[in-house]
């Protein structure tokens, strides 16, 4: 298992947090995905390495932005 802490800009409410672990936890692998809303820290524990530009493409799907390392 792996886990991985990205930084998501944008998240404002419960809405925000829901919309963020929808579109990551689909991603193929993600096994769970915890936000802290007031940090805007989204913890992924997948199976693998994800491919930073899949996560990147899950988060903009919701309507926010990923912040590059």
């Amino acid at each position: 298992m792996v886990n991985t802490t990205y930084q998501v800009q944008g998240m404002t409410c419960g809405h925000c947090v829901s919309s963020v672990s929808a579109e990551v936890g689909a991603i193929a692998g993600v096994r769970d995905v915890q936000v802290d809303l007031s940090t805007g820290q989204v913890t992924v524990s997948s199976d693998q390495p994800l491919d930073v530009a899949v996560v990147r493409a899950a988060v903009d799907e919701a309507g926010y932005d990923l912040v590059d390392a």
